[in-house]
């Protein structure tokens, strides 16, 4: 059960009245549409152990994120408790996450990853009514009930299309468990933004926890650190490296700690609209009649949460 101190601690992920300002906006989009591309980059990686292809990206996005900080003078030193915070982030949302989303798209369909990482907008409410004693508004439950319905119906070929063998419905549990590790990762984000923790100084160390972890589960693999210098999976890991990690993270992190997570996990609601107008002109995907009227679904959930009926 969480203390009072607790709930004022979480207030980063609670609802706020004030109006979502242009810059929120802005990190929203940017979230968006950083982590839309970011699956069929993911597709492009898939071809070596997904801990080495982690291990590299947060190497070199560590390497960035600290030139970043120390450029733009954050702080970087801070007590043992603070690292536990750090610990905690690298272990949710900068490895395990993605660990069992790479582990998980092996056994279903890339449209159904997506589906089900909007998830996440349904567990951080679910998260934060359990944790905080949050109050569930009306509006929001149907905003993002009708978003999530609408993905599905977006999705609705691929997800009956699923052979649901025990192997698929194990790969769409590793899908489910990364993106409750994703929602827990938010809520330890949030709590160090209400220490007045920088988002990137909290990144960074987050990062460095992550980039070891991983590197500690290849060497116990005993997996070879080699990468493929083909121009596909180069230009992928620059992609994930450089937008799907300091861009995306700096982005959604800074909007969680100003609007909330349920309105700000509610973005991933929207990856799969981007990551099936890229399927459309990569790989070809044709639209239905189910899939438009499920758009509209999604867009239509999208602004109910977001506008200011869903925070009274």
């Amino acid at each position: 059960m969480a203390s009072a101190s607790d709930i004022d601690a979480g207030t980063a992920i609670s609802q706020r009245p004030q109006a979502l300002s242009l810059f929120d906006l802005v990190l929203y989009g940017v979230t968006v549409l950083a982590w839309g591309f970011s699956w069929y980059a993911l597709k492009l990686q898939a071809v070596i152990t997904p801990e080495i292809a982690l291990f590299w990206r947060f190497l070199f996005a560590t390497v960035l994120m600290w030139g970043w900080a120390i450029l733009r003078g954050h702080k970087m030193n801070f007590p043992l408790r603070a690292h536990a915070s750090f610990a905690a982030l690298g272990l949710l949302l900068f490895s395990t996450n993605f660990l069992l989303f790479y582990h998980g798209s092996r056994e279903i369909p890339s449209g159904l990853l997506s589906v089900v990482f909007s998830l996440a907008s349904v567990f951080n409410i679910v998260l934060g009514f359990v944790l905080f004693g949050q109050k569930v508004s009306r509006t929001l439950a149907v905003g993002a009930v009708l978003g999530f319905s609408g993905i599905c119906l977006m999705f609705y070929p691929e997800i009956s299309g699923s052979t649901w063998n025990l192997a698929a419905l194990a790969g769409l549990g590793l899908c489910a468990l990364g993106t409750l590790s994703f929602c827990f990762g938010n809520i330890v984000s949030a709590k160090a933004s209400a220490q007045k923790i920088s988002v990137i100084s909290a990144s960074a160390w987050g990062m460095v926890y992550g980039t070891l972890l991983l590197g500690a589960n290849g060497l116990a693999q005993g997996v070879s650190f080699q990468i493929p210098y083909t121009p596909e999976f180069i230009w992928s890991l620059l992609y994930m490296v450089v937008i799907g990690s300091i861009v995306a993270f700096g982005a959604y992190l800074t909007l969680l700690g100003r609007i909330g997570s349920a309105r700000a996990g509610y973005a991933t609601v929207m990856f799969p609209v981007v990551a099936l107008g890229v399927s459309t002109v990569m790989e070809g995907y044709t639209w239905t009649v189910t899939s438009i009227l499920g758009l509209m679904f999604a867009l239509g959930g999208n602004w109910i949460v977001l506008s200011r009926s869903a925070k009274k």
